[in-house]
């Protein structure tokens, strides 16, 4: 695959967009048709957009990677006066949008708000949306801003180790970076994390998936890194000290000519908290990253685009110790590595069509291994694969209709190589054979078709689709997918009801699952079982309500169901914390999720959320790795919370600029906590993870405690230029220094602690 790698990081090509993004291309001139240089003001209150553009010589800008949706524009010109105007963007085809502006001999001034475009009237399931500023203004350790700031949305739980559970899936989330699915595990244990500074945009999703979303379907997060580039030469620089020793820094630049832009950014990090550890000592957590990037789009017409993204990440971390570890001296080392390149080449075709191919070669790696006083075993892990990704699809628009069809594959050539040596024998039965070792490598193809429709008639939106997906790995299975969406607007009250649908075929995750499923395995015990880990296949239903409240704020409310059949969860093999895929029989989960947002009011921008979630899972076993003990479960029919079964979520954020060069902003979580296994008393975790740890959860209930953190952050800017400005920031993180217990004694997650109070200062230059 080396081959096929090179070639594609060697003829790179793309016009980089996410699914329901269109393309608004306006033309400014006076009543004479002159053409004018004039500012323009976008803005998209449910969107969560807000940009300023300058059109060139000719009057004109492009304006791309617009969100589906209602947005009001605002044009400017000195001894003009101000054009205002409400436009939709509803189509993948560009639009033209001409703008004359009339003479006034006093400037006519407006300001361009929200209020008119806090709901689509068209959107058939809740959308969550970061923008900008909020991701710009982040104060996360490394590996996790964009986990965290994920975490902030309602459905969404970050569990130990920056892994985040969409409505209690686990690892069923996918992330999809400039258009491009991504659907291996993108934890900071896992994956190399695609730099925050970066990102000009993100969007989650739980429901109301596109049919041509599949494979991981937990939840689909679109990271957009591209934006509408400025002439010229512009960029940034970002540094950041804090806590534990941590320290990160960043640059970035771009250069844009009439229809092209090249850029390029670097950055690193380092720190000594980059995972949860099990013991407040914070015992052997440094890591140290690295990233970079480079860019490039071409317009060789108003409708051919070609461009390029190239990305390498990587990290070095150390495995946190228990405290029994630490005093043998033990050392675990990981490492992860990634190389990337996003292709693709669209075209617009005069009749309202739009052809697009696009494609993704990469290659990841991930190591482990152990010094000799590792305790109780000594594990060592190489594992990778290289994947060719390749993705067509035409989309037009034709009355009422908006429609799209198109079909992918991805080629992945997994490899896997375990070995473990145990130093403890007091800690396993005999019958666990002292060492062992496996090998073994196997291509994963997986492709799939669809086509999907959205209609509009009235007040009536209804978003149509078929999907049919192929997954060939250790089981060969197929599936045909319906989705439907329908939305119905009342304009005058300024309210949307909305409904969706949606069958998941949902892929296990490929991490681990050759060892998993090996017949090699055998030899690990006397009563050892290993099944193929079959898809997961789901009903999810959504029901919601979006309205407009004070004139200022948005209410979301959605209710629904998800009902699956082997479902997807994880184990750990022995003491050695690599995780393997496992499935259960079904699971039912149900929840509700309500949130109050003010995008922009008087210098204020406030959220408020509250989710309700229950899911329980049903034995038996369907698939995995299981040893001793551990095969009861195998014939059992028991019922259980699955891991992520947390009733009750609460968070909240409020920011507010105090005036234009300072803001101040603060922000509340709060969790019900999550359920525990512990085999022992409440004497034998004090024994093991001391008083203040074991004093965090409830024996009783069999649930962590509640975990609550309070933050505090603020902004100034210290300089302000016409080609550019300095801010210095600073955020302090649970505030009330609160020890919280993330997970406690996990059959699978073992026991994983939140950061105590901690500070970060960070200064941005932009040029």
């Amino acid at each position: 695959m080396a081959g096929p790698l090179a070639m594609a990081l060697a003829v790179m090509a793309a016009q980089f967009a996410q699914a329901g993004t269109g393309e608004l291309r306006i033309r400014v001139t006076d009543q004479g048709g002159s053409p004018l240089q004039s500012v323009i003001e976008i803005v998209s209150g449910a969107n969560d957009y807000r940009e300023t553009f300058s059109t060139d010589e000719r009057g004109t800008v492009d304006v791309k990677r617009l969100p589906f949706g209602v947005y009001s524009l605002a044009v400017r010109r000195d001894g003009f006066a101000t054009f205002s105007g409400r436009l939709e963007i509803r189509s993948v085809v560009p639009i033209e949008y001409p703008v004359a502006l009339d003479i006034a001999p006093i400037r006519a001034d407006i300001t361009v708000g929200a209020a008119d475009t806090l709901i689509d009237p068209q959107q058939t399931a809740a959308v969550q949306r970061i923008d900008v500023d909020t991701v710009q203004r982040r104060t996360a350790l490394p590996g996790r801003a964009l986990p965290e700031l994920v975490n902030t949305q309602p459905g969404w739980l970050l569990e130990a180790n920056g892994v985040l559970h969409p409505r209690g899936s686990e690892y069923q989330t996918q992330y999809v970076i400039d258009g491009l699915p991504l659907t291996d595990n993108r934890s900071p244990a896992f994956a190399a994390e695609v730099e925050a500074g970066d990102v000009r945009g993100v969007k989650a999703m739980t429901g109301g998936y596109p049919a041509e979303y599949g494979r991981k379907l937990g939840g689909v997060i679109e990271v957009d890194t591209l934006g509408t580039a400025r002439r010229g030469f512009h960029g940034s620089a970002a540094a950041s000290v804090g806590s534990f020793g941590t320290f990160d820094g960043t640059a970035a630049g771009e250069f844009a000519w009439p229809r092209a832009v090249l850029g390029a950014s670097i950055g690193a990090a380092d720190t000594d908290r980059y995972l949860d550890p099990p013991v407040e000592e914070n015992f052997t957590n440094h890591a140290t990253t690295s990233h970079g990037t480079i860019r490039f789009e071409r317009d060789f017409s108003d409708a051919d685009r070609l461009g390029v993204i190239v990305r390498r990440g990587q990290a070095n971390f150390l495995v946190p110790n228990e405290r029994r570890q630490a005093e043998a001296g033990q050392r675990q080392d990981r490492t992860s590595r990634e190389t990337m390149g996003q292709f693709s080449y669209q075209r617009t075709f005069s009749t309202p069509v739009v052809a697009d191919v696009r494609g993704m070669a990469r290659q990841l790696s991930a190591r482990l291994w152990s010094n000799e006083a590792s305790t109780p075993i000594a594990a060592s892990q190489d594992r990778g694969f290289t994947e060719v990704y390749l993705k067509a699809t035409i989309a037009g628009h034709a009355g009422a209709h908006e429609w799209k069809a198109g079909g992918d594959v991805s080629d992945a050539a997994v490899r896997e190589r375990f070995a473990y040596r145990i130093t403890d024998p007091g800690e396993f039965d005999d019958s666990v054979p002292p060492a062992f070792s496996f090998a073994d490598a196997r291509d994963d193809v997986e492709s799939a078709l669809f086509v999907q429709d959205r209609v509009r008639a009235g007040r009536w939106t209804v978003d149509a689709g078929l999907r049919w997906d192929q997954y060939r790995f250790v089981v060969d299975q197929h599936a045909v997918s319906p989705r439907v969406g329908v939305a119905w607007a009342w304009p005058k009250m300024n309210l949307v009801l909305r409904g969706s649908y949606d069958r998941a075929f949902q892929t296990p995750a490929f991490e681990n699952l050759l060892l998993a499923s090996s017949p090699a395995v055998e030899t690990l015990g006397a009563d050892v079982v290993h099944l193929a880990v079959r898809p997961s296949l789901g009903h999810f239903y959504d029901g919601g309500v979006s309205k407009v409240l004070f004139g200022t704020g948005r209410l979301d409310a959605s209710y629904f169901v998800r009902r699956m059949t082997n479902f997807a969860d994880d184990d750990l093999l022995l003491n050695t914390g690599v995780s393997f895929p496992i499935a259960f029989d079904r699971a039912t989960i149900r929840g509700a999720e309500t949130k109050f947002e003010v995008p922009r009011w008087r210098g204020v921008s406030a959220s408020a959320s509250y989710g309700w979630m229950r899911g329980v899972g049903t034995l038996p076993i369907t698939g995995g790795l299981f040893l001793g003990e551990d095969t009861t479960a195998l014939s059992s029919t028991d019922s259980f919370p699955v891991s992520q079964d947390q009733r009750h979520t609460v968070r909240g954020q409020v920011t507010y600029q105090t005036a234009p060069a300072l803001w101040v902003g603060g922000s509340v979580a709060y969790g019900s906590g999550l359920p525990f296994e512990f085999e022992g008393d409440r004497d034998d975790a004090v024994a093991q993870y001391g008083t203040r740890i074991t004093d965090r959860v409830n024996f009783e209930t069999g649930r962590v405690r509640p975990l609550f953190s309070l933050d505090l952050s603020g902004g100034v800017v210290v300089r302000r230029a016409e080609r550019g400005a300095v801010q210095l920031q600073a955020g302090i993180a649970n505030v009330t220094n609160r020890l919280s217990v993330i997970n406690f004694a996990g059959l699978f997650s073992g026991t994983a602690l939140a950061p105590p109070r901690s500070v970060t200062v960070r200064v941005n230059v932009a040029y």
